[in-house]
């Protein structure tokens, strides 16, 4: 009897542990889930950030070297073409690149995005900005 009251204290004991073990393993899980998201979040936030930078500056290139282009013509039909390149510049330009966490970041992103559709019907041009992982394109 002596040995099942000695093997119930042990029980008890464990049972008594049991929460603080919880407790601990609760705590060193949360740091170290807490690291690994913070890792993981860096590496979302800086592919998605190269990928809306390369889409920008692939708008941003195509509009300045079509007004460019049209500056150089005298044809009158040119100034509305103009006006709205400028419009595209002027948008990319006021865009917040070094604040991820502005509230309508997404909002003018599409703005450029429509603004850029826009332009490339005015001159003509189908457009086609892909970004994958095998290779990033502007197609015309």
């Amino acid at each position: 009897m002596a040995s099942w009251h000695c093997s119930m204290g042990r029980l008890t004991k464990l049972w008594l542990c049991s929460p603080r073990f919880h407790g601990e393993g609760y705590q060193e899980g949360l740091v170290e889930g807490s690291h690994a998201g913070m890792a993981e979040g860096r590496r979302h936030g800086a592919l998605h950030g190269a990928r809306m930078g390369s889409e920008i500056g692939c708008y941003l290139g195509f509009a300045l070297t079509w007004h460019c282009l049209l500056q150089k013509c005298t044809d009158p039909k040119n100034s509305k073409k103009l006006r709205a390149l400028d419009s595209l510049i002027g948008m990319i330009q006021k865009f917040p690149y070094e604040d991820p966490t502005y509230d309508k970041l997404q909002e003018d992103l599409e703005k450029i995005r429509g603004k850029f559709k826009q332009v490339c019907s005015m001159l003509n041009i189908q457009s086609d900005f892909r970004l994958g992982n095998e290779r990033s394109s502007l197609t015309f």
